[in-house]
């Protein structure tokens, strides 16, 4: 049995959390890693003690056709980086890295430049982690520093989705 290099391990990690995802349209695993520890982990779902769209049976933003990276407000869901943000102490995510997998739902396949939103890439700035590490496809990745996050200040230019 060949051993799967660190990085695909983590995201492979990440891939298994997404299956406790509870949206209709996108499934997201996130693991944050410190010193080669796992410090928590996340998956989109409504937040504790509301219904789940699963659950209910119908996506809101879905019904509205809403485009992708638009109208978050309008989500049921708490995102993945968030819940394995939320997870954590601050002190242990200072130059953590986060992965992060998403898959869509009717295809099961790895969704297309994958990326943090907005709100989740603030989130992600404020908890002192330093990389963000994406999956393309089973083997392939992007490494993306956070620093470049907070150079390029997507929100000066009022850019819409992701």
């Amino acid at each position: 049995m060949e051993r799967r290099d660190k990085v695909n391990y983590y995201l492979d990690l990440a891939e298994t959390v997404l299956q406790r995802g509870t949206c209709l349209r996108r499934l997201f695993g996130s693991v944050i890693v410190k010193n080669d520890e796992v410090i928590s982990t996340g998956y989109v779902g409504a937040p504790r003690g509301r219904k789940n769209c699963s659950d209910m049976g119908y996506c809101v933003r879905q019904k509205m056709q809403i485009p992708r990276g638009e109208r978050y407000e309008l989500c049921r869901s708490v995102h993945a980086e968030a819940n394995a943000i939320i997870s954590a102490p601050r002190s242990e995510m200072i130059d953590s890295d986060i992965y992060l997998v998403g898959k869509e739902v009717d295809t099961g396949e790895y969704v297309k430049n994958a990326s943090s939103c907005s709100m989740c890439k603030r989130m992600i700035i404020n908890a002192g982690i330093k990389r963000v590490i994406i999956r393309d496809d089973r083997d392939n990745y992007r490494i993306v520093d956070v620093r470049e996050w907070v150079d390029n200040d997507e929100s000066l230019e009022a850019a819409r989705g992701y």
